[in-house]
């Protein structure tokens, strides 16, 4: 489980109150790269939610039938320390989609912060039956 720094309590503080409230309980906190998946009938549409990301900082590839997305940013010098930090500098995530899916054919599309990738269906392999001849 996810530990969490302790700081006073300020009851005036009304960040204080929502940060309580809203802190995973059971459960890691996923707050980068949150995926939704849709099939359509020749293909899977992932939109994958990589805000803050400009599309030269993700790389994606294709490795055994796993496709990797990765998102990294150098981390901005401020004046200061931080309270809280909560954006992602780096993630990264990987999905099956088969490993006869060839590279060529996986389309990406980035738009206002969602990575579109459009991963056509494999065709089932055509067992070829051989006989053997009786003599």
């Amino acid at each position: 489980m996810k530990t969490y720094l302790a700081r006073r309590s300020n009851p005036t503080d009304i960040f204080d109150v929502f940060d309580n409230f809203f802190r995973p309980v059971f459960s890691e906190e996923t707050s980068c790269m949150k995926t939704n998946i849709r099939e359509t009938d020749d293909a899977y549409e992932l939109d994958i939610e990589v805000p803050g990301f400009t599309k030269e900082q993700i790389k994606i590839s294709l490795e055994n039938g796993y496709l990797s997305v990765v998102c990294s940013r150098q981390e901005q010098e401020i004046n200061g320390r931080y309270r809280r930090k909560e954006i992602c500098e780096s993630c990264a995530r990987n999905y099956f989609v088969g490993k006869d899916i060839p590279r060529e054919s996986i389309k990406a599309k980035y738009e206002n912060g969602i990575l579109t990738l459009t991963v056509p269906k494999s065709q089932p392999k055509q067992v070829e039956t051989s006989y053997i001849e009786i003599e």
